[in-house]
Parts: C-alpha cells; sequence; structure tokens
C-alpha cells in the first residue's frame, strides 16, 4: 500500500497543480470560481485522506505481531497493535498483555462473501478469548491465525506444546523465529517499527518461574 500512498500523494498535487494553472489561464464568474474551490477542496481532502491511510497501514503497524507461550509459566503473551482506520492522524499504537492459560479459550470463525463478478469469497480463523477467571465471561480477544491452510491445526499444535513442550511438533515449527526478521526486498516492513517487547515482560516471557 505505501505505493498507493505515493500514487495517490502524486495524484493529488497534480491535481493542485492542474487547478492553480487552470484559474491562471481562464476567466471564471464568481459563481464558478467558488465551486471549482469547493471541488477542488474536496478532492484535495478525499486524495490526502487516501494517501496518509494507505502510508500509516503499511508504516505504522509493526514488522510482526507475535505471541509468545510461556509453558512452565502457563502464561501467555500478546504483542499486539491498536489503529483507527478511518483517521489516520491520531495516534496509533502498540499494546502488550499477558494472560493465564487456564483463562483462554479458542474461538474458530468463518466469514463468507461474494465478488462483484458473484465469485465466492471465504475467510477463516481462529481468535482467543480471554474469559474471567472462574467463569465464562468474556473479557478479550486476540487473534490466533488467519493465514494457515487449516486454522484449526493450528490451536491443537499449541494445546499439544502447552501440554507436552517440544517433544512430537516439528522442530522446524517449534524452534522460535525473530519477529524483525523480514525480507529485504519488502520495503514496507523495514520501513515498520521494530517489534520491542517491554524488558520485564520479555525476560518475563523467556523464562521459567
Amino acid at each position: 500500500m505505501i505505493y498507493a500512498a505515493g500514487l495517490m500523494g502524486v495524484t493529488t498535487v497534480a491535481y493542485v497543480a492542474l487547478n492553480i494553472w487552470a484559474f491562471a489561464v481562464s476567466t471564471y464568474n464568481a459563481r464558478d470560481l467558488f465551486f471549482a474551490i469547493l471541488l477542488g477542496m474536496c478532492v484535495t481532502a478525499i486524495g490526502g485522506w487516501i494517501a496518509c491511510f494507505a502510508y500509516r497501514a503499511d508504516v505504522s503497524p509493526p514488522r510482526d505481531l507475535p505471541l509468545r507461550f510461556n509453558r512452565l509459566r502457563r502464561k501467555v503473551y500478546v504483542y499486539g497493535f491498536h489503529s483507527v482506520w478511518w483517521n489516520p492522524f491520531t495516534r496509533w499504537y502498540v499494546t502488550t498483555a499477558s494472560y493465564d492459560w487456564d483463562d483462554l479459550r479458542a474461538e474458530k470463525w468463518k466469514v463468507r462473501a461474494a465478488t462483484a463478478n458473484g465469485g465466492l469469497i471465504i475467510k477463516e480463523g481462529v481468535s482467543i478469548a480471554v474469559v474471567r477467571p472462574g467463569t465464562n465471561e468474556i473479557i478479550e480477544r486476540f487473534d490466533l491465525s488467519t493465514r494457515a491452510a487449516n486454522t484449526s491445526n493450528v490451536w491443537a499444535y499449541v494445546c499439544h506444546y502447552m501440554q507436552h513442550g517440544r517433544q512430537g511438533l516439528d522442530p522446524g515449527e517449534a524452534e522460535p523465529h525473530d519477529a524483525n526478521d523480514v525480507p529485504p526486498y519488502n520495503l514496507a516492513l523495514r520501513l515498520a517499527p521494530r517489534v520491542e517487547w517491554p524488558a520485564d515482560m520479555d525476560a518475563e516471557s523467556r523464562s521459567a518461574p
């Protein structure tokens, strides 16, 4: 989207420059001038908003939103990001939280939609609901996975690890990876903020009680 932001920015600037040139070489009456200026302001504002949103949507979120599962502490550490899609000018910020494993419930979801030509789009994923201790009252949710081919297997994989450790798991998948390790060709990710856990949470999530 960063390229879309640049294209929209250039288009908006070109539109403004074209209008300034048109005002300079043309003769408008008061009414035509008013509507031309109003239209120009609207187009500039919309174009500027789209450009800012597209740019921030690419470079403001961190490089990844990792989850850490600490089997010995029986806790899960969540790295999240808060954004306001309709306001690219407000503050977007990183959030971190930790939850007890026993207070988590998996929820599988599926969304169906149709394209303009009648094609079917299906998206599914697994969300984790955080419940108040000793109850089923949900107080928070976060995503576990929306990219895996079989999202149910992701939760089963996590449960196996939390119960039995790495024994029986694919070594290539069980090893942790650096959330800041991004492809060199991905400009948006390289411009995005690095994943930085709070020091105390980083130490706790990597250690035993």
